[in-house]
């Protein structure tokens, strides 16, 4: 249980980092900075799922991809956030790419996005009991 809570606590201030950023006025630096927070809060957010559905689901996954179709069959997602959290995922691993102009500029503009569906997330598993499989947000 104490993985889950050192998880918990780690995406909770990622998310609240990128959240930050997100409500600063545009420019480069607070965009290459708002993907550099991206990329972490991506990271505590999946490990966190990962370890949530192993400890309360029994469930093993070891790719954020597969944690998240997880994530939908036990209701902790939605099918529309799931694939949300699929093209999440695959930009996350675009951002070694984001000194090519357009790559940052698409992954920036998806970020409040993507923010609310791993805010959403991260309140479910801390809110099991408000998961349902029937969700459609």
């Amino acid at each position: 249980m104490e993985k889950l809570s050192t998880a918990t606590q780690l995406a909770q201030r990622a998310l609240w980092t990128l959240e930050e950023i997100l409500h600063l006025p545009f420019n480069t630096i607070v965009r290459d900075a708002a993907i550099q927070r991206f990329e972490y809060t991506f990271e505590a957010v999946w490990k966190l799922l990962k370890i949530y559905l192993e400890s309360q689901e029994g469930i093993v996954c070891t790719s954020p991809k597969s944690c998240f179709r997880h994530a939908l069959r036990a209701g902790l997602l939605s099918l529309e956030h799931t694939e949300t959290c699929l093209m999440m995922t695959d930009d996350r691993n675009l951002t070694s790419h984001t000194y090519i102009e357009a790559v940052a500029q698409t992954i920036y503009q998806k970020l409040p996005t993507y923010y609310q569906v791993m805010q959403e997330l991260f309140g479910k598993i801390q809110h099991p009991d408000n998961a349902t499989t029937t969700q459609s947000n």
